[in-house]
């Protein structure tokens, strides 16, 4: 059987699309001088993601994406790109990660959409040490919450407990995460 590690992507509470970056633009300017932030903090964003896909193709993974127009990495083809080796793929993201923009390799989302979702992820995660999981993590400030950091926390993501706890506590995230979201994680975690 085998055992494929999650990589890039988000695990149980599927944060899907990592960690976003936060654009905002200060209130009370005039509405040119928050266009031209914005298209700022887009073409910051960009370069850094061209940069980073490039970065990665160099060190081995020949296949990873350039952003797409919608100023993100599309993550069907960096799953493609991840599963085609994945040794190679983590080495490079260990190399690479220091060229991402702070919030990730996904489409921008606005400083409000990351509070919500970071949210309803601690929301998840207090309904999961509520049902008997007292040492299940909070998700990172950025809002990452691994299959590693979960393990790493001495705890089965395979098991009956683990599984019936995350079926009752799926409304707690709003919608942050799905049962397809869950059964993908979990694909990805082997055992």
């Amino acid at each position: 059987m085998v055992c494929r590690r999650p990589l890039i992507l988000s695990s149980v509470v599927a944060v899907a699309a990592l960690s976003l970056l936060a654009a905002g633009c200060g209130g009370g300017g005039s509405p040119g001088v928050a266009s031209v932030a914005a298209t700022t903090a887009a073409t910051t964003t960009e370069n850094g993601l061209v940069a980073f896909a490039g970065c990665m193709r160099s060190h081995g993974v020949p296949t990873f994406p350039d952003p797409d127009n919608s100023g993100g990495i599309p993550k069907p083809q960096v799953v493609a790109a991840a599963e085609s080796n994945p040794n190679k793929f983590k080495a490079a993201q260990t190399v690479c990660n220091r060229l991402l923009p702070s919030g990730g390799i996904g489409p921008q989302q606005t400083a409000q959409q990351q509070r919500t979702k970071l949210a309803d992820e601690l929301s998840f995660a207090r309904c999961m040490r509520s049902h008997g999981m007292i040492r299940f993590p909070d998700p990172t400030a950025q809002g990452q919450l691994t299959i590693e950091m979960i393990q790493a926390q001495g705890i089965d993501v395979h098991s009956p407990a683990v599984l019936r706890a995350v079926q009752a506590c799926l409304p707690a995230s709003h919608g942050a995460l799905t049962p397809a979201k869950v059964a993908q994680a979990l694909n990805n975690a082997g055992r």
